[in-house]
C-alpha cells in the first residue's frame, strides 16, 4: 500500500480559505485516481473531489464552485483548495488514491469551520 499523509486541517472561520495537501510514499504517475473524501462528525464519508491520471475532475455538489481539487505529479502530491468555507464543511479530510486495484488512504485531518 503507498503511505499518504495529509496536512493543512485547521480551524477557520466560516467565508475563510484553506489548502490541503496529500503527500504520497509513491510517485502519483502511477494512480489512475486521486480524491479527498470526508466525514462529518456523525454522518458517513463521502466523496468531495476525484481526479483521474488524464486531469479530469468531478465534485461533490455540495461544493462545486468552491473546492478545487489538483495534482502534481513532479511533488507526488494531491491538492484541494477550499474556499468560502462554511459551517457544515466541518469533517475529517481523507486522502485516497487507486493504482490499479490497490485503494490506500491517509489517516485524515480535521477541518472545522466557526460559524
Amino acid at each position: 500500500q503507498v503511505q499518504l499523509v495529509e496536512s493543512g486541517g485547521d480551524l477557520v472561520q466560516a467565508g475563510g480559505s484553506l489548502r490541503l495537501s496529500c503527500a504520497a510514499s509513491e510517485s502519483t504517475f502511477r494512480a489512475n485516481f486521486m480524491a479527498w473524501f470526508r466525514q462529518p462528525p456523525g454522518k458517513q464519508r463521502e466523496l468531495v473531489a476525484g481526479i483521474t491520471s488524464g486531469g479530469s475532475t468531478n465534485y461533490a455538489d455540495s461544493v462545486k464552485g468552491r473546492f478545487t481539487i489538483s495534482r502534481d505529479d513532479a511533488k507526488n502530491t494531491v491538492y484541494l483548495q477550499m474556499n468560502s468555507l462554511k459551517s457544515e464543511d466541518t469533517a475529517v479530510y481523507y486522502c485516497y488514491m487507486r493504482i490499479v486495484e490497490t485503494n490506500s488512504w491517509g489517516q485524515g485531518t480535521q477541518v472545522t469551520v466557526s460559524s
